[in-house]
């Protein structure tokens, strides 16, 4: 990561209000209270706030990326213990050159970097071209936009394109020159002892080319803070809190580089009348007891602005859900939870239809412990045959004789 002649200048940590050791986390909170706080459109006509804000957005544009921000520290750490002052040093035994650090190329960290991870490490290159960081930015839609799909225009202020040079940091009437140290290649070729290898380019920083004349609005860079509208297509059936990708339309890239992303995260208002379960749409509609006891025909409306006609059956208890398929999101259904209504006035034809319905009920609960007419028969009858049968047994079996007549008559017959 080539450092720029800012870092050397600017307290980041100082400027978002935040420790030096803040996490990921405590950095991008900071930012975005700040970014509220001095946003343009919250202070019209405050140029103080205006710029301040722009140096929030610097802030974060290098702490908020873990590539930036380590280089940052880096360069902070080498200026804390004398180098990196941008008046060139000789240090240490093999006569390294640690200049070259003012103007965003070469020093300490890029000629060990070229040493152990140059060609043959996989290293990128510093001083090319650099890909924008990814932007996030919220949505609020309504229910039904949610639900059906839009396409629709996001606002948020970020890094773009500088609309004075056109991303050419130079300023307008003027073109770069070719750096003459590397012969533009960005790249220059080091020996050290038995070492050799590439490092960036000390003089150009890695671009190729020397701004001798910088854009005044962007100081140089390509870039800059400013309010940015992109249009957004969000699908059919978004949840809330989805994030939606919105490729290569984050804060625009440095010196030829590629934008990042923007990820819209989408905020869905809840409806009146409609709530949603997966695909699936809620609704409740009230009912009247004729309707829950008898069943019958209910209307009930869709999103779109339709009904649908649903069957009640006989006996539906209140909080039942029925099930209208097709009427929901991307082939779900409609759930219909109906509510039977207890009504709190009532006319006098009302409370006596009422009156009798209820006197009708207490009656059939009072019978039903009572048994029926053909129970009683049944048991009536039962006595009658039991009585008929003890009499019928009398008649057949007379009474025994008393034991003497029984002793007496064993005695006859023995002699």
């Amino acid at each position: 990561m080539e450092p720029q002649r800012e870092w050397f200048e600017k307290d980041y940590y100082a400027v978002l209000g935040v420790a030096a050791d803040a996490s990921e986390r405590d950095i991008k909170r900071a930012y975005k209270d700040l970014a509220r706080k001095l946003h343009p459109d919250q202070n019209p006509g405050d140029k103080a706030a205006e710029e301040r804000f722009k140096d929030v957005a610097t802030a974060y544009d290098v702490l908020g990326d873990g590539e930036k921000k380590a280089a940052y520290d880096e360069v902070r750490r080498m200026v804390a213990a004398g180098h990196g002052s941008g008046r060139g040093r000789q240090g240490g035994p093999g006569g390294f050159d640690f200049s070259g650090f003012e103007g965003g190329g070469g020093g300490f960290d890029d000629l060990f970097g070229g040493l152990f991870g140059g060609r043959g490490g996989g290293r990128r290159p510093r001083g090319g071209p650099e890909r924008g960081r990814d932007l996030e930015t919220e949505l609020h839609l309504e229910f039904a936009d949610a639900a059906r799909g839009i396409t629709t225009t996001v606002r948020f202020t970020a890094d773009a394109v500088c609309s004075t040079c056109n991303g050419a940091g130079s300023a307008p009437g003027t073109t770069p020159q070719r750096c003459g140290q590397c012969n533009g290649t960005g790249n220059q070729a080091v020996n050290q002892g038995p070492f050799s290898f590439s490092q960036v380019c000390g003089a150009c920083g890695g671009r190729g080319s020397i701004i001798t004349d910088p854009c005044g609005t962007c100081r140089g860079r390509g870039v800059e803070v400013r309010p940015r509208e992109v249009k957004v297509r969000i699908p059919g059936g978004v949840a809330d809190g989805q994030r939606i990708r919105v490729k290569e339309r984050g804060a625009a890239g440095l010196r030829g580089g590629p934008s990042g992303d923007l990820f819209v995260v989408v905020h869905v208002r809840p409806h009146e009348m409609f709530g949603r379960r997966g695909n699936d749409l809620t609704v409740r509609r009230p009912i009247s007891f004729p309707m829950a006891a008898l069943g019958g025909d209910l209307k009930v409306p869709t999103l779109d602005g339709a009904t649908v006609t649903i069957r009640i059956p006989a006996g539906t208890p209140s909080g039942k859900t029925l099930r209208v398929p097709g009427k929901g999101l991307a082939g779900g259904a409609l759930l219909v939870t109906v509510d039977v209504e207890v009504p709190t006035a009532l006319t006098a034809v009302q409370r006596r239809a009422v009156e009798a319905l209820g006197a009708v009920f207490d009656s059939d609960a009072a019978h039903a412990d009572e048994p029926s007419g053909d129970e009683r028969g049944g048991a009536e009858r039962g006595g009658a045959e039991r009585g008929g049968a003890e009499r019928a047994g009398d008649a057949e079996a007379p009474p025994a004789p008393p034991r003497t007549e029984r002793r007496k008559r064993r005695v006859d017959g023995a002699a």
